[in-house]
């Protein structure tokens, strides 16, 4: 494959809502660690790449056989909008699941369920959140696409370690629905039980009144007076924390 057909590869492979496209090492690091179906890999430095995998990641090691496509710098620039300062990018297939089936996970985890988020950067922030807590995944409801190759970044790829759907509206569940909200009840470790879901809203206007009345129960997170609100993938952590430090 020449370098000309590898950028109209790349360029395809943003408007395929099969493909996840990694940008930087540790979007990769973790593809490869949660066993994603890795197609394309290329870098602008192969022995840049493989001292990145011995210092920092060396059970990658066996990355390197799946075969890495060598670009020089000026045509490597071109396969992102912005070029990763780790200089590789990579191909792989999306891991496909519905909300439904998120929802129907068994064990005590809770869901993380995004309401109309309006930044992808907090979209994947979210999602790395959820999956360093062990949440049991997340749902990304509306318009953003949760494997935008922004939000992949912002999760530095965690979408392989842990399900992660979208839909247009969050669908019935048998789950305890909490939403986070500034009129709720003060967060505390016994105030999330097993299976919940935990429902966020949007960054700048919160939650939808629907989303509201369709709570069993509300929750804000305790501030100090005069701060009103936190940035959303915080407001994420902070909750998933409180109910990791509780369990």
């Amino acid at each position: 494959m020449t370098a000309t057909d590898l950028v109209e590869v790349f360029r395809r492979a943003r408007r395929d809502a099969r493909i996840a496209v990694l940008e930087g090492f540790h979007a990769l690091k973790h593809a490869y660690r949660f066993d994603a179906d890795i197609r394309t890999i290329v870098t602008r430095d192969a022995a840049a790449l493989r001292t990145l995998i011995e210092t920092l990641a060396p059970d990658l090691d066996g990355l390197l056989d799946t075969g890495v496509t060598e670009l020089a710098p000026e045509l490597f620039d071109r396969l992102a909008p912005v070029t990763p300062p780790t200089g590789v990018v990579a191909l792989a297939r999306r891991r496909e699941t519905t909300a439904a089936a998120v929802l129907q996970a068994e064990g005590a985890a809770p869901v993380i369920a995004l309401e109309n988020p309006r930044h992808l950067g907090n979209v994947g922030a979210a999602i790395r959140v959820a999956a360093a807590a062990g949440a049991a995944g997340v749902i990304v409801a509306g318009t953003q696409d949760p494997w935008h190759p922004a939000a992949i970044r912002g999760a530095a790829g965690l979408q392989y370690a842990l399900p992660v759907a979208h839909c247009a509206t969050l669908p019935p569940t048998d789950r305890l629905v909490i939403a986070l909200d500034a009129e709720g009840e003060p967060l505390t470790p016994a105030s999330i039980p097993p299976r919940a879901v935990l429902l966020f809203g949007t960054e700048r206007s919160g939650l939808s009144g629907r989303a509201r009345a369709g709570a069993a129960t509300r929750l804000r997170i305790p501030m100090q007076p005069g701060i009103s609100s936190l940035n959303l993938a915080t407001a994420v952590a902070v909750t998933l924390y409180t109910w990791r430090l509780g369990r």
